[in-house]
């Protein structure tokens, strides 16, 4: 199956670099660019892509405020080169399914294109410390609240908030990786979230 990406960054050299990273996976089609984060939402709602691949730092709308508005449109997978606090959590809480930095090679970047293609999360091993750092200040959430979920997607949300690809859950859980899937997609729903990333957050926040 092709991957159809769409390339929001508001340096039209650093797009095309993407573009070029993009062109050379036989799997991967970039069906837009973008230069501001304004163009980058109207581009995703006309083309439907499978990714976004969004700058943060963009002019007329930023790339945190797109991401938002394209909940339920298409995965956003953040590339920045600032890896500040600021942005990590805003992307995040923003319903983006990844964070990465602009210093990642080529084949990680397509790897993480894949990756949330598929229905994971991603994020920056240079930020990935922090990140973690951060949650465990927090309270474990170990139940969401009321009986929004069945005790197994209760299990799945688990799974999720360790960093769990579907796969690694199907194996745990002993089910079908498309059943694991459906689950993780009824879990978000039922708690209003927009990304395993978000279902993360919210399990380890208590929230």
């Amino acid at each position: 199956m092709t991957i159809r990406v769409l390339v929001a960054d508001d340096h039209a050299a650093v797009r095309a670099g993407i573009v070029l990273i993009l062109g050379g996976a036989g799997d991967v089609e970039v069906v837009g660019e973008a230069g501001d984060g304004e163009e980058a939402v109207a581009m995703a709602r006309e083309k439907r892509p499978d990714v976004v691949l969004m700058d943060v730092r963009m002019p007329k709308k930023d790339g945190i405020t797109a991401t938002r508005e394209l909940a339920g449109v298409a995965d956003v997978l953040i590339l920045t080169t600032f890896d500040v606090d600021e942005y990590v959590f805003g992307a995040l809480r923003a319903g983006a399914a990844g964070f990465l930095l602009k210093n990642t090679d080529a084949e990680a970047l397509v790897d993480a294109v894949r990756l949330v293609a598929r229905g994971d999360g991603l994020i920056s091993p240079a930020v990935t410390r922090r990140l973690i750092a951060a949650f465990a200040e927090q309270p474990v959430r170990r139940e969401p609240p009321g009986d929004l979920l069945t005790p197994r997607e209760r299990q799945v949300l688990a799974c999720v908030a360790r960093g769990l690809s579907n796969a690694e859950i199907a194996k745990e859980l002993g089910m079908a990786e498309a059943t694991t899937k459906t689950h993780v997609s009824r879990v978000l729903g039922k708690l209003g979230l927009r990304s395993r990333v978000q279902a993360a957050i919210y399990y380890s926040e208590g929230s």
